[in-house]
This record gives structure tokens, sequence and C-alpha cells, in this order.
């Protein structure tokens, strides 16, 4: 047992590595380790129940690791009696218990998180330390440095600086293995007939995530999602097995087929590790020099291990970056002025459009959606039925179970939505209905035609698509990567463009607005 004024280290509920920057180092006899489960956590939005169960089990199995590593483990469960459900209330409640010297923190992954440990040094007799979370292979300082001066911020030239500073899948004289930087154009494959992608691994609920399975259907029961079955990994144990599992016989075939979408096949060739490293089970360089070992043994073509890594060390780190770099306002922004209420039907999966209800479908299952659903089916709708981004950003946030605000956000109003006005992407990411029809087959049993481009029969993608360049005509007509699009437009006339227009608001004006409550309490 620690002694009198110990360090007091809070350990969040991402935060589930046994290297963290705030425990390193620190010696057993004089560290008292805080973890809390806190109402305000849970619900400032209301989070998938699996997402719940999937925090707050690895929390828990987190804490008897290091408990029988001999660490001294403070553990508030939500139903305490004295909880005061918020971070900083039980902090507070923890330096009344334990008297420390000092609090040492590692920086939160949220900015919200993040301005509360901010007060704390007001807050509190002792010392705060805050430590840089250095489980990100670049520093928030290092990617400011990196963003200074420039006019664009492009994940590409970013991702090649990570490249360069860690040595991964580079030739002994600078140059990038297999002589170019990037092999997405082979990486863009359609779903093949009969294609029968290894099982991922499930790992059956211990006692401990039984009773959080029980915890979060008693006292979450309107949170959006299926309880069970309930099929994650809480350890780190079994996170690595998870890994095991894609290197061994997923990882050949990810590159080429990572865009590809199957009616009822939510896995396909992808890792599912991002729930595991999200929350701190894995660690994301380690995946990435597995990755890069699995290329040079020959166990997996280039194509898919660079495309994995750039998801790591390019996308995952680039993202992050440019959320604390572009925080608070990234929250508000709305370039385009979306104004439409998020659809019923987003949060019940009834619609007879077969790829949407599919992936809704997946994300109200399993708390999962492939990024290629997320963006280009859900998102692609989002932004052409020009959802509100607040809404949009919550749905994100309640569903997925690997989102935390540092991702979600990002990828919602940069990736997806064109809130940003381009600081993320160089363009909308708007596609018809022809896209979705190249690389899925869903549209071959769809109530909705995707060869019709007009009526109540056709696609809505369809017309959707052109009524939102037409809307966004003045902004997006001068973009280099969008600009010759309105060429097409104007070769249609006005009879086949009112077309259009009208079907696609016919369509906008029938759709139903999500009921309030879904995603934040009213």
């Amino acid at each position: 047992m620690p002694g009198e004024n110990p360090i007091l280290v809070p350990i969040l509920g991402d935060q589930l590595t046994r290297t963290l920057a705030s425990l390193r180092g620190r010696a057993k006899d004089d560290t008292v380790i805080l973890m809390m489960e806190v109402w305000d956590e849970a619900t400032y939005v209301k989070h998938h129940k699996q997402k719940i169960v999937l925090i707050f089990s690895a929390m828990r199995h987190f804490a008897a690791e290091l408990r029988e590593a001999g660490w001294t483990v403070d553990y508030v469960r939500l139903t305490d009696a004295d909880n005061a459900h918020s971070f900083t209330g039980e902090v507070a409640r923890a330096v009344e218990r334990h008297a420390p010297r000092a609090i040492h923190v590692t920086e939160a992954g949220e900015w919200r998180v993040q301005q509360q440990i901010e007060e704390w040094p007001d807050k509190f007799a002792c010392a705060v330390e805050l430590f840089p979370d250095d489980r990100f292979v670049c520093s928030i300082a290092d990617f400011r440095e990196w963003a200074e001066g420039r006019k664009d911020l492009t994940m590409e030239h970013f991702y090649r600086e990570m490249r360069k500073r860690l040595d991964i899948l580079m030739t002994e004289d600078g140059k990038p293995v297999g002589g170019d930087w990037n092999y997405d154009s082979e990486n863009r494959k359609p779903p093949k007939k009969g294609m029968d992608p290894p099982q991922v691994p499930d790992f059956e609920p211990d006692a401990i995530t039984r009773e959080v399975i029980d915890l979060v259907g008693e006292q979450f029961p309107d949170h959006f999602g299926d309880l069970e079955p309930f099929r994650w990994p809480v350890t780190s144990d079994e996170a690595e097995q998870a890994a095991d599992a894609f290197f061994a016989a997923r990882i050949e075939k990810f590159g080429p087929y990572q865009d590809a979408m199957v009616h009822g096949q939510d896995d396909l060739y992808h890792s599912m590790l991002s729930t595991s490293l999200n929350c701190g089970l894995l660690d994301p360089l380690d995946l990435c020099r597995r990755a890069e070992r699995a290329y040079e043994d020959g166990r997996a073509p280039l194509n898919s291990v660079e495309g994995f890594i750039r998801q790591i060390i390019g996308w995952r780190e680039f993202v992050r970056g440019f959320y604390w770099l572009l925080m608070p306002g990234l929250e508000s922004d709305n370039a385009l002025n979306a104004q439409r209420a998020m659809p019923e039907f987003f949060w019940t999966g009834e619609t007879d459009m077969r790829c949407l209800a599919d992936c809704i479908r997946s994300t109200r299952e399993d708390a999962h959606a492939h990024h290629i659903q997320r963006l280009m089916v859900l998102g692609n709708f989002c932004l052409l039925a020009g959802i509100e981004p607040r809404e949009v950003q919550d749905w994100y946030l309640v569903v997925y179970a690997d989102a935390y605000q540092w991702v979600e956000l990002p990828n919602v109003s940069g990736m997806i939505l064109y809130a940003d006005g381009g600081k993320l992407a160089t363009k909308p990411y708007a596609a018809s209905g022809n896209y979705i029809n190249k690389m899925s087959n869903y549209c071959k049993q769809c109530r909705y035609s995707v060869s019709k481009k007009t009526g109540e029969d056709a696609c809505p993608f369809n017309p959707l698509y052109w009524h939102f360049m037409d809307r966004h005509r003045d902004r997006l007509e001068s973009n280099h990567r969008v600009g010759r699009i309105y060429a097409n437009w104007d070769r249609m006339g006005e009879e086949k463009q009112r077309a259009y227009l009208d079907s696609a608001q016919a369509f906008l004006d029938g759709l139903q607005p999500a009921r309030k409550g879904w995603a934040r309490e009213e």
C-alpha cells in the first residue's frame, strides 16, 4: 500500500495502456491509480449500449490486471452510492481520500475533457502535472509545427513525413519500398461473387463483461443499439489475439477489397482492431511494424500492407492533429449551411434504400460499419441531403464503438460533410448511386432502381447528387476537382435538370425528422 501523500494517477477509459506516460516510471508503493465510471461520460451523448459495455468492461479488466501486478487501484463503479458522476467530481473525492502531494494525468483525447483537466490546478491544493499522450507517434506540438505556414493541410504529405520519421516501408537510401508512396489505386476492387472472408474472432463475455452487460441493460435501456451478442475484445490479450487473426488470415486481401461492400457481410477483410486501438489495448506503431513484417516475410502484398499502415500513421495521426489544431471551432463549422434534421430512419433502419438499411443494421447490431459504409453510404446521404452537422456528429459519436470525438469529428465535419469548408478534404465526397452499385451488391435487390435517374422508383442518390451540386454551385464550381461536373449539368437542358431537382425535393420532403432524445437527453 502507498504511504502518506502518494501520487494520484487518474486513468481514463481510453487510456488503458500499461506504458501510459503518467504511469511510466512510477513507484507502486507511492502511487494510487484512480479509475472512474461516471454518468457524465456515458451520457453526454447517449452512446451505443455496446460501446459502454466495451469501455466499462475494458476498464474493469485493466484495473484487475493492474492490481494483480501490484498496483493500488481506487476504482469507482457507476452505481457506487457516493459517485459524483463526473471526472472532476471523482478526482475531488479521491483527493480527499488519499491526500496526494500531486496528480499526474495524461492529456485527454477529447477537447471537452481536456478543458476539465486544465481547471484542476485551480480546484485542488496539490500540484497537477500533465503528460503528453505519446501513444500517438506525432505529438500535438509536432503536428502544429508541421502545419504552421502551410496553405493546405494534405494528409498525403503528412503521411510521407511519418513514414520517413519512423522508417516504415523505407529503403536504406530513403526511398519508399516498391517505388511508390501510395498504392490506393490498387485498393478499389468491387466485391467478387462468392467472396468468403475468414471469420473474425468472437470473444465470449466472461463474468466481468456479463456483469457490465447487465449493468448497461439496467442503467441505459433507452440508448441506441443491441446489447447482445457482444463480441469485442476487452483485454490486451484478447486484442492481440484479434490482431494475430487479422495478420494471419485477412491482411492479404485487405487492400484490394477495403472499399468493397457486401450485404450481410459486415467485416469482410477489415482488421476490426479500431476499438482496441482507440481505447489503448493495442499499440499503433506495433501494428504497423507487424504489417511491415508481413510484407517482408511474403505473407501479404505491398498494396495491402501500405494501405493498412496509411490508415494508422497517416490518417489516424493526421485527423488527431487536425482535431486539436482546429478545436473548438471545428465543432460548429457549417460551411454549406446544412439545416435539415437527421431522418428518423437513421435510428430505426426502416428505409427501402437497401444500402442504408444494411449499414444501419450492422451499426445497430455491432456498433460497427467499415469506413466506406460510413463515408460513401451513410455519410454521402447526410452530405447530399444537407443534414445539420451537429446532428450528424452526434449520430456518429453515439453509434460506433470506436468513436471518440478526436477521430469522429474531423471525419464527419471535414471528410463527410465538407462543413469545414475544405480544410481537411479537397472536395466534397459526393456520389450518385452509380458508385454504390459499382462497389457493392446492395443495388441488385433494392426497391429502387439505380439505373433510373428520376421519378419515384429512381435510386434517391441519383437526384440527390444533382440537387446537392446545383444548390452549391457558387462554392464548388471553382474547385478544380469538382468544377468540370457542371459542364455535364449544363448540357442536360432545363427539362432534365428540373426532373432531377423535383425528384430530389419530393424525396427530401418525405423524410420524417428523427424524434428528439435519440442522441442526447432532452
